[in-house]
């Protein structure tokens, strides 16, 4: 492993990856053949094209295994939502830890250029009517990553908050049963409709939602500035500047791997 493999991978990310990935029975044939790539080698490679921004083909041998090898591990991943899991097993080691605060949860959505288009695209009301996603989040009170969503950049934030919610997984705690539902959630004026707080209220979360033409953005954003604050980070995986991959699954994939590089920093400290 260089050095640079081992700052993208750390011995504790690679050994919470390990617990994810499918073990892979390798049959070579009778007479030997060229060794199988190192999945940790891929993984390196493929954190690397998701912070850096660059294309596969951009990917440097310094990591070992060639670009169409890396790529082919990262489609195979995607396929198995190893993405999903590494994201939802270092949840549970947050909650363990306690570094999780349910008490109250804030969601929000940014609408990126879809460049190759592909399903989960849509005219972007904010840009020109050019084709893009949304990323919907939904981040504890610090501003942690517990849940992401992709939809085509056309649909409406108000459509996607139901079913962001349901996706929040149960979480190991420090004590006591597996949370799933924070006590309170703040969103903005985008999600004001009644369904979507009696909706809420039947799940046993108050809603804190900015209503329009009443509440002042400024008094409500003292609680919802930590998930702009967590799409800021979601930018330092350069990779979600623009959607590059056609395939949905792939540009969900891009996004789990950059929340799972979010809440692992905090893992870390």
């Amino acid at each position: 492993m260089t050095s640079l493999a081992e700052r993208l991978v750390p011995d504790e990310l690679w050994e919470l990856f390990r617990r994810v990935v499918p073990e892979t029975v390798v049959i070579r044939p009778q007479g030997g053949g060229r060794r199988r790539a190192g999945d940790r080698q891929c993984l390196a490679a493929i954190v690397f094209v998701a912070t850096s921004g660059c294309s596969w083909r951009q990917v440097p041998p310094v990591f070992g295994p060639a670009w169409p090898t890396v790529y082919r591990r990262f489609a195979r991943w995607s396929q198995a939502r190893v993405w999903a899991r590494l994201h939802r097993v270092i949840l549970d080691e947050l909650g363990a830890r306690g570094e999780l605060d349910w008490s109250r949860f804030a969601v929000d959505s940014v609408s990126i250029r879809a460049l190759k288009g592909g399903k989960l695209t849509g005219p972007n009301p904010t840009d020109r009517g050019k084709s893009g996603s949304k990323i919907h989040l939904v981040v504890d009170r610090n501003g942690l990553p517990v849940a992401v969503a992709v939809s085509a950049a056309n649909t409406h934030d108000s459509l996607a908050l139901q079913p962001l919610i349901a996706s929040i997984p149960p979480v190991r705690s420090r004590r006591g049963p597996r949370p799933r539902r924070p006590g309170k959630l703040h969103g903005d004026k985008g999600y004001d409709y009644p369904h979507l707080r009696r909706w809420l209220r039947e799940h046993g979360i108050t809603p804190r939602i900015a209503r329009r033409g009443t509440d002042s953005s400024q008094r409500l954003g003292r609680h919802r500035w930590v998930v702009e604050r967590t799409m800021s980070w979601l930018a330092g995986s350069r990779r979600l500047h623009r959607r590059y991959e056609r395939k949905p699954e792939h540009f969900l994939a891009v996004t789990a791997i950059a929340t799972s590089l979010i809440n692992y920093r905090r893992l870390t400290k």
